[in-house]
């Protein structure tokens, strides 16, 4: 038997506002949504030096973020408390990886993060480890 399905409710209907007018565009060109700053304002390396990162790559912070980080530096420092991927990490952030591995090497060369290796499983278990198993239950 299934319960009875109810009705939303719904606020009533008032009269929608004016839309607003459509932003002024530039001479030069179409304007760019998103984020105005500049990639390499975030990254502050000159050099664009990179470590060797993956997508999968985990990143540990070892400590707090110390008032003199900038508000990226901070936010890694706070998100990988626990283990993050530098793809979740790149998401957080709303950074594309390649800013955001840049962001980290600096990190890394600080000593404020450690990166790690992921955990590899094996694709298939031990078949020995399985047979004992199964001979184990079969005497219970």
């Amino acid at each position: 038997m299934t319960p009875p399905r109810r009705k939303r409710r719904r606020p009533p209907q008032l009269p929608s506002p004016p839309p607003p007018p459509p932003p002024a565009k530039a001479a030069d060109g179409p304007e760019r949504p998103g984020n105005p700053e500049r990639l390499y304002t975030i990254a502050g390396s000159a050099d664009g030096a990179r470590a060797e990162l993956d997508l999968v790559t985990l990143i540990v912070a070892h400590s707090a973020p110390t008032p003199s980080a900038s508000p990226e530096q901070a936010a890694v420092l706070r998100l990988c408390t626990a283990p993050l991927s530098v793809a979740e990490l790149s998401a957080y952030l709303n950074l594309p990886f390649s800013a955001t591995t840049v962001l980290l090497t600096e990190l890394i060369t600080a000593e404020l993060v450690q990166a790690r290796a992921p955990i590899v499983r094996q694709a298939l278990p031990n078949r020995s480890l399985l047979e004992a198993v199964m001979h184990g239950l079969q005497r219970l």
